[in-house]
């Protein structure tokens, strides 16, 4: 039987702009996981919450929190993700890292920067599609508003586990709980979406939904919507297999490729 997958996801307020508050509240929180867990999935901007003002919160590669994030990755002997801002060689970036026990450290840039709220003007955006190979398992790590090209998300085979970290606000919940639900049916894949809760600086509201679904769209998890909450599940390859071998639906896409 294939190793299953044990993934933490927490669903967390943010204070605005105060990484070093941010860490120390993730801490407490990941302390609170005592079961073995392959992998912890954070929001994005969870240092920050969704900023334009990146000047106040940058940090480097070499910076306080990536050092968490391998301290965290290392004590756990799991891996660790989420999105924070970054500044590298002049520019800002939305940067996904996935830190790994072995403090390997996988990145993805944000290719679809948000362009309703400016943060194309702010942040760089990425062009390269990260898959990371993790226990057995390939993983597509991706951020917020990418949700909503799934030509992004395309499965060609190539991953079992696709990953959203997100600041996705109230108004627009609705296409959060049914994108995401999507993703996995059309990419035969696990798809988990993590968002924030709470109200952030600029008075926008963040409710959680955040989700777990396999291969058919059937949500396999609990999350409850508008709390901070922890919750692990777990994820079978040999339900991946069992619906790809039998359906085939990705055997019959369309073949092009991005350009």
């Amino acid at each position: 039987m294939q190793k299953a997958m044990e993934v933490a996801i927490i669903q967390s307020n943010l204070v605005w702009e105060n990484p070093v508050q941010n860490r120390i509240n993730f801490s407490k929180k990941i302390e609170r996981i005592t079961k073995p867990v392959d992998l912890i999935v954070l929001p994005e901007m969870f240092t920050s919450g969704f900023t334009m003002n990146p000047v106040a919160v940058a940090e480097t590669m070499q910076g306080d929190t990536v050092r968490w994030m391998q301290s965290i990755a290392e004590l756990k002997q799991c891996a660790i993700m989420g999105s924070v801002v970054i500044k590298e060689e002049g520019s800002y970036v939305n940067r996904l890292l996935f830190v790994e026990p072995s403090m390997t450290i996988s990145i993805y840039d944000k290719k679809h920067t948000f362009t309703l709220a400016g943060e194309h003007n702010v942040y760089k955006s990425g062009n390269n599609r990260l898959i990371v190979n993790y226990r057995g398992w390939r993983i597509m790590p991706l951020v917020c508003y990418d949700l909503r090209f799934p030509v992004w998300a395309r499965n060609v085979n190539d991953y079992d586990l696709l990953i959203y970290v997100a600041n996705w606000p109230k108004p627009r919940i609705n296409a959060w709980d049914v994108l995401l639900k999507a993703r996995a049916i059309e990419n035969m894949s696990y798809c988990i979406g993590v968002n924030r809760v709470g109200i952030d600086a600029e008075n926008y509201e963040y409710p959680g939904h955040s989700a777990v679904y396999d291969v058919l769209g059937n949500r396999i998890s609990n999350t409850e919507a508008n709390e901070e909450h922890i919750e692990i599940v777990s994820l079978s390859k040999n339900h991946i297999e069992k619906y790809r071998d039998k359906l085939k639906f990705l055997s019959d896409r369309d073949l092009f490729s991005l350009k």
